[in-house]
């Protein structure tokens, strides 16, 4: 067998693994994912096979590999105002509902990956902001959370290179949120930076400490999870938002037979939930 190939037993195992940690499920037949995104870790923590990589990341002691493969597994491409339909709906009928409020309108970005949902959805409230002077007299405050460090930092850093700029983003969103940076990349603009914090959680753990949301968005991350791992993260969701807060979910994805606690709203297009 290829040293870049894993036996059934090293599979079944790392599964398992996988679901604990992150409450990630993998189907069957899912080797094929499981080799591309651990292959390039193979030189890097100097192993000779996927079995042995395998078996380190079972052992506790094993920290900075851990996190490694978490990091490999959990990274996932994005692009910017995915969908559109959500940040049509921020704009147009959430944002108004909190025009004057005198404390701040907090956003959550659950699972935000390299930073373009929540850098999106601020870039919709100074927009906003733009056609509507004074409209928030408190503030408003996005906050990313992913389970990737790697991501996390990138977040942070702002800098985004040609190919990730041209999914999703027009010409004049360019011009109007972005600097030139190093190496022909552009970098987010302080004042779009000084909207948004990023910060570390695994969705499987506590989430009192992120304080209450007004609106979450948690999109295309449940169709990851076991069902009652979906009903526990929605749970908790529900628990963090303010009375009547809302929450968007993926556009392949709904809280049919996870929680009775949301209103479906039907919009046009798309859909949003609001906390009862």
């Amino acid at each position: 067998m290829s040293a870049r190939e894993l036996d059934d037993r090293s599979y079944h195992q790392f599964r398992t693994f996988l679901e604990q940690q992150c409450g990630i499920v993998l189907g069957e037949n899912k080797q094929y994912l499981v080799k591309s995104r651990l292959a390039p870790l193979m030189s890097k923590f100097d192993v000779a096979s996927l079995d042995e990589l395998v078996s380190r990341t079972l052992l506790p002691i094993e920290r900075q590999l851990r996190a490694a493969v978490i990091d490999a597994m959990t990274t996932n491409e994005t692009l910017w105002f995915r969908d559109d339909y959500p940040f049509q709906l921020l704009s147009k009928k959430l944002l108004p509902d909190f025009v004057g409020r005198r404390t701040p309108v907090k956003i959550w970005s659950a699972a935000s990956s390299s930073g373009q949902e929540p850098y999106s959805i601020a870039m919709i409230v100074l927009e906003y902001q733009q056609r509507n002077p004074g409209a928030f007299p408190g503030g408003v405050q996005v906050i990313g959370t992913d389970i990737s460090s790697t991501m996390l930092e990138h977040c942070k850093y702002g800098h985004y290179d040609n190919l990730a700029l041209a999914r999703g983003l027009s010409a004049d969103r360019k011009r109007q949120f972005f600097d030139n940076g190093d190496n022909g990349m552009l970098k987010v603009k302080d004042h779009v930076k000084s909207m948004v914090s990023f910060r570390p959680l695994n969705l499987l753990n506590s989430y009192s400490l992120m304080g209450r949301f007004d609106i979450v968005f948690c999109r295309n991350v449940l169709i990851y999870f076991a069902p009652e791992i979906k009903s526990q993260i929605i749970a908790q969701i529900h628990g963090v938002l303010n009375p009547s807060g809302y929450l968007f979910l993926g556009a392949s994805e709904s809280l049919s037979g996870l929680n009775q606690n949301f209103s479906m709203l039907r919009c046009n297009p798309g859909i949003v939930y609001q906390k009862k």
